[in-house]
């Protein structure tokens, strides 16, 4: 039997580093050996080490990135793991750690950089960076990680670290301007990769990486094996549209919250003439025919943006503006984002000029043919019959009543919950969203309320069953809690990736009564974010206290749900 130490370092994934602590503890049980696991986070030291803890000890386990307090373990082995390695499976870590010491993979120590990014910016952009950190100081290479989320850039990367890089790695989710990275070895993947299993991601990028403006090698979806799906969501229509709703988000929540406020000022007929000079109408002009009114010129022009680089821009977004000017709606941006995109992408790639005129071609010849190819195809041949499909659409979702509101609730909320953030999630959040340019209120309502149902189910569940829990479960049942009332459904992934087939039917049975109850009440949200932060703004929520009862009710479900399906923790069986 050997007698083992572990530290955890997790910044501010004080969840995750409280369950794979616990994690540790059944893994070294199982095999029959003990483990004392010190966590440190953002909310202090947990179980810290007592002095001398290192006398008798086979080894440590160094888990994540920051002040592990190494000092302390001078002459013992030790075994550095990323963070979602211990969640994914902490028998092989440790059984690592046990093992006779090996060479590694790479040999020298490797600078790398890396971007991530995802559609919202709130969640996975930051759990992807912090997957890439921690991988890269298992493996022994150095990197730096810039995030870009919803506050824009954070630790950008330096024109010198760029230079000095060995390769870049860039884990996003949408588009990423690439331009600073002309002759570097570049590797691209979505934020799933770094999250789940950063230590094989910064592995393939280091083998994989091409330069930037080189064509990959052609047997590179044979070689790659299980890598051509990733391959085609990191290029795929999937991930341009993803590109087009994160840049398109701020332009909703603005002018959502400001009709709604200028609502409040100065009444139902805000918009009318008489009330010009007003506040009020003043602020309605700001957000309707401001900051709605580039809505839709925003989601096209940078799906385009996404499909033929910063070329696309401007016949993206002169499609979308045709788009909204012919009814089309969000709908129209989306088929004349793609369009402007692709056929800029194929007018760059098949336009040849001498090198003295290549300048010309972003500047001029493909901003001017791409608009006129995108302007002609949505006046004579697209805007028309999408618009006509987008008023239908509008007509029938604004006239739902009875079963079949609730059968559309039933599966937004369904969806907002299965995979938490991932492409079920964000297709919905997606849907939802555009409808809000066509004045379609009742599907976002049903997907914030659903998509806050998820943590928050289970931060009640932590606090009324909590003999389905462990210890430090409960205490991470705290930050979900937070992260719910902020619609950050991710809250709950660490949760449901202990125990998926428990937790997540939870999750959706409440997600989707939420979701039903929302539409078949009419309730009406104007503004795509914010959780309950929105909910005391007025107008920004209709039919407000059956809202709340929604968003209760589909809660206590998925505790309740939670109590029967989880076992208790004293004759819980491992998976």
């Amino acid at each position: 039997m050997a007698n083992m130490l572990a530290v955890i370092a997790a910044g501010d994934l004080s969840t995750q580093a409280v369950l794979a602590a616990e994690a540790l503890r059944k893994a070294a049980a199982a095999l029959g050996h003990t483990i004392q696991v010190e966590v440190r986070s953002s909310l202090g030291v947990r179980n810290t080490l007592p002095a001398g803890a290192a006398q008798g000890a086979q080894g440590v386990i160094l888990v994540g990135s920051g002040d592990l307090g190494e000092e302390r373990f001078a002459g013992l082995k030790r075994s550095a793991a990323a963070l979602d390695a211990v969640l994914r499976d902490a028998r092989a870590v440790l059984e690592q750690a046990l093992a006779p010491a090996q060479a590694p993979a790479q040999t020298g120590t490797k600078k790398i950089v890396a971007i991530t990014s995802c559609p919202t910016g709130i969640a996975h952009t930051f759990m992807a960076a912090e997957g890439i950190q921690q991988a890269a100081q298992a493996l022994g290479h150095a990197v730096r990680v810039e995030t870009q989320g919803s506050v824009g850039a954070r630790d950008t990367l330096t024109e010198q670290e760029i230079r000095e890089a060995d390769v870049v790695l860039i884990a996003a989710d949408t588009q990423v301007d690439l331009a600073r990275f002309a002759g570097k070895r570049v590797f691209k993947s979505g934020t799933k990769p770094a999250i789940n299993d950063g230590r094989a991601l910064i592995e393939r990028a280091l083998a994989e990486a091409q330069p930037h403006g080189a064509a990959p090698a052609p047997a590179d979806g044979v070689a790659a094996g299980k890598a051509e799906p990733a391959a085609a969501q990191r290029s795929g229509p999937y991930k341009h549209l993803m590109t087009g709703v994160s840049f398109m988000l701020p332009f909703v929540v603005t002018g959502g919250l400001l009709i709604a406020i200028a609502f409040a000022l100065g009444g139902i007929y805000v918009f009318e003439d008489s009330q010009q000079g007003t506040l009020g109408n003043a602020l309605f002009q700001i957000g309707a025919k401001g900051a709605f009114a580039l809505m839709v010129p925003a989601l096209a022009g940078y799906i385009a943006f996404s499909i033929a680089d910063r070329p696309g821009i401007t016949p993206g977004m002169v499609g979308g503006i045709l788009a909204a000017n012919l009814g089309a709606g969000f709908l129209g941006g989306i088929v004349a984002g793609f369009i402007a995109g692709y056929a800029t992408s194929f007018l760059n790639r098949n336009i040849r000029l001498h090198k003295n005129l290549e300048g010309l071609k972003p500047v001029l010849i493909l901003p001017l043919l791409g608009s006129l190819v995108t302007g002609l195809a949505m006046i004579y041949v697209v805007g028309a019959p999408v618009a006509e499909a987008l008023a239908a659409l509008s007509a029938w979702l604004k006239g739902m009543q009875g079963s079949s509101a609730i059968l559309l609730g039933l599966l937004i909320g369904a969806m907002m919950a299965f995979d938490m953030g991932g492409p079920v999630n964000k297709a919905a959040y997606a849907f939802s969203t555009g409808l809000i340019a066509s004045q379609v209120y009742t599907p976002m309502a049903a997907a914030m309320a659903a998509g806050m149902v998820p943590p928050l189910g289970i931060a009640l569940a932590t606090k009324l069953f909590a003999d389905r829990f462990t210890r430090e479960e409960r205490e991470a049942g705290n930050a979900a809690g937070i992260l719910g009332i902020a619609f950050i459904t991710e809250g709950a992934i660490p949760f449901a990736a202990r125990d998926p087939l428990r937790v997540i039917p939870a999750l959706v049975l409440g997600a989707a009564l939420t979701g039903a109850i929302s539409m078949g009440i009419g309730a009406e949200l104007k503004v795509p974010h914010g959780g309950i932060f929105v909910l005391p703004i007025p107008n920004a929520v209709t039919h407000l206290a059956g809202y709340v009862v929604a968003l209760v009710a589909g809660t206590v479900t998925t505790a309740i749900a939670l109590r029967f399906l989880k076992r208790p923790v004293s004759t819980a069986v491992t998976a």
